[in-house]
C-alpha cells in the first residue's frame, strides 16, 4: 500500500518532539452489504475506505492523528500533528530500518468473493425468504442480511517493525418473526468466518432459514418463564458470550490497570471451580477474531486467561503493557479502523472441555432451566454483574427437557458463577462465526463453550 521508505520517513517525522515509540498503522477495507426485508432488497452497498494513522508514546501519554489521504504529504502532516501533542525528552534524528515480519499463520480462501455476482448473492437472500415464509402462516415477516469484506492492513514502528495482515470475512444472517393472536415471537439463524464463499459449501442457508422459522413458531405454544432461583444449564458453543461479557472484558487489561475490574491483583488465585480453564486464541484458522498479527504490529497467540480455576493473565496491548512496565503485548490490541486507537479486546475467548457428558448433565438435573440461544445481554464491567435474555429455552423436569419457555431472562454475578459451575461438559464448540463485540469501537470475535452447569441462578420469567 505504501512503500517502506515512505513509512520510515513518517516515523521519523513523528519522533521529531522526543516521541520513544512511533506507529504508523495503514489501512484498505472493501466491503458489500446486501439486506433483504419484506421481500424486497433494501440495501446494497459497496464501499472502500482507506487511511492510516499515526500514534505516537511519550512516556504513558499517547497522541494519535489519522488521514484518509494516503500521500506522503498528508501522512507527514499526520506524523506532524500527533508529534505535536508531546514533548519527549529527546528530539535528535533517529535512522529507522523497518525489517519485515512474517507469520506463519495461513488462513486459506478456497472461494473469492467474485465466484458468485451480486445477483447470485441476493438470490440466495431471495430464496431463504421464500423458505421461511413457506414454512407456517404465522410466519409474518422475514429479514436476511449478507456482508462480505476484505480488510488489509500494515503496521509499521519505530523499534523496526514492519507487517501486514489480509483478513477476509463472510457473514450471513436469517431473522423470523411469527405471530399468533397478540403473541410475537423471533428467531434468528446466522453464520460466518474468516474465509471466503466456501462459507456456503459448509453451511446450507436454506436449512437456517428453516430453522429459525421453526423455532419462532414452537415458541408461540411455549410457556410463559418461570421467575426465581433455579439450577441453569447454558448450550455449548454460543453459550460462551455469558463468559465474554459477565468475565472475558474484566480480563482486558484497561480495566485492570484502572482498577475497575473484579480481577485486578489477583494473578495466581483462584477464581472459579477448577473445572473452568479460559482461553483468548487469535489463532484459530476461521474464526472471525482470528489474526495474523493483531492492530499493533504484535504476532497473534493463545493465551490461557485461567488454567484449572487459576487465574493466569490478561489480556494486553502496548498501552497497557507500558504502563505497568510489563515486557510484551499478548498480542490483544485491536482497533475498529484507522480512525480509532487500539485498545484491549478479546480475540476468540472460550471456556475448554470437561469431563461431563452432556447428556448427563441433564439427566442429573431434578429441576431447572436449560438455555439454546441467547441474546440482547449486557454487563456491568466492573462488579460482572449480568442480565441475559434467553430466546430459546426449555423446562428440565426430572431430568428431561419438557415443554418451551418464554420471556425468560438469567442473571448473575460473572465471577461468582465461574464459582460455581458445577459441570461442565465433553461438548466444546465455537459459536456459528457471527459474534461482535462493542466496547467503545466495534470488533469481530468468536465464543465458545461446552455445555456447562450453573446450580444456582437468577431466572426472570412472567410464569
Amino acid at each position: 500500500m505504501i512503500a517502506k521508505e515512505t513509512a520510515a520517513r513518517v516515523l521519523a517525522a513523528a519522533l521529531r518532539t522526543g516521541a520513544d515509540l512511533a506507529e504508523l498503522y495503514v489501512e484498505d477495507d472493501t466491503t458489500l452489504r446486501l439486506r433483504l426485508e419484506d421481500s424486497k432488497l433494501e440495501e446494497a452497498i459497496r464501499g472502500v475506505d482507506t487511511g492510516a494513522g499515526v500514534r505516537c508514546f511519550f512516556g504513558d501519554l499517547v497522541t494519535y492523528a489519522y488521514t484518509d489521504d494516503l500521500s506522503e504529504e498528508s501522512l507527514l502532516r499526520a506524523a506532524e500533528a500527533a508529534s505535536a501533542a508531546g514533548q519527549g525528552a529527546s528530539s535528535a534524528p533517529k535512522v529507522i530500518d523497518l525489517t519485515e515480519r512474517k507469520s506463519p499463520l495461513h488462513y486459506p480462501i478456497e472461494k473469492t468473493f467474485d465466484a458468485l455476482t451480486i445477483a447470485q448473492k441476493a438470490d440466495i437472500l431471495s430464496r431463504v425468504d421464500t423458505t421461511a415464509r413457506a414454512y407456517d402462516a404465522r410466519v409474518r415477516q422475514v429479514n436476511s442480511g449478507y456482508i462480505e469484506e476484505r480488510r488489509k492492513v500494515w503496521i509499521f514502528n519505530s523499534e523496526g517493525i514492519a507487517c501486514e495482515d489480509d483478513r477476509a470475512f463472510v457473514e450471513f444472517r436469517v431473522g423470523v418473526m411469527a405471530q399468533q393472536g397478540e403473541i410475537i415471537q423471533t428467531a434468528s439463524e446466522a453464520f460466518g468466518g474468516q474465509l471466503g464463499l466456501e462459507l456456503f459449501d459448509r453451511n446450507d442457508p436454506i436449512a437456517a432459514a428453516n430453522q429459525a422459522a421453526e423455532v419462532a413458531v414452537r415458541m408461540l405454544d411455549a410457556r410463559p418463564a418461570p421467575a426465581g432461583e433455579m439450577t441453569v444449564v447454558v448450550c455449548n458453543g454460543w453459550g460462551g458470550v455469558l463468559f465474554h461479557e459477565a468475565c472475558g472484558h474484566q480480563m482486558e487489561a484497561d480495566f485492570i490497570t484502572k482498577g475497575t475490574s473484579a480481577y485486578a491483583g489477583k494473578v495466581g488465585q483462584r477464581v472459579a471451580n477448577d473445572l473452568i480453564t479460559a482461553i483468548d486464541d487469535g489463532t484459530i484458522p476461521g474464526r472471525r477474531g482470528s489474526l495474523r498479527f493483531d492492530d499493533e504490529g504484535v504476532p497473534a497467540a493463545r493465551n490461557v486467561l485461567i488454567e484449572r480455576g487459576i487465574l493466569v493473565d490478561y489480556m494486553w496491548d502496548l498501552v497497557e503493557a507500558r504502563r505497568v512496565k510489563r515486557e510484551a503485548s499478548t498480542g490483544n490490541g485491536r482497533r475498529q479502523s484507522f480512525r480509532h486507537m487500539p485498545m484491549p479486546r478479546m480475540t476468540n475467548t472460550y471456556i475448554a472441555a470437561g469431563p461431563h457428558d452432556p447428556e448427563e448433565i441433564i439427566r442429573s438435573t431434578k429441576k431447572g432451566l436449560y438455555i439454546k440461544s441467547m441474546a440482547g445481554g449486557q454487563a456491568d464491567i466492573a462488579r460482572g454483574d449480568y442480565v441475559f435474555n434467553a430466546t430459546e429455552a426449555y423446562l428440565i423436569e426430572d431430568g428431561k427437557l419438557t415443554a418451551p419457555v418464554r420471556g425468560a431472562t438469567v442473571a448473575g454475578n460473572g465471577p461468582k458463577t465461574l464459582e460455581q459451575i458445577d459441570m461442565v461438559g465433553t461438548d466444546w464448540a465455537l459459536d456459528a462465526g457471527y459474534g461482535t463485540c462493542g466496547k467503545g469501537q466495534t470488533a469481530r470475535v468468536s465464543v465458545g463453550q461446552p455445555t456447562l452447569r450453573i446450580p444456582l441462578a437468577t431466572v426472570g420469567g412472567t410464569g
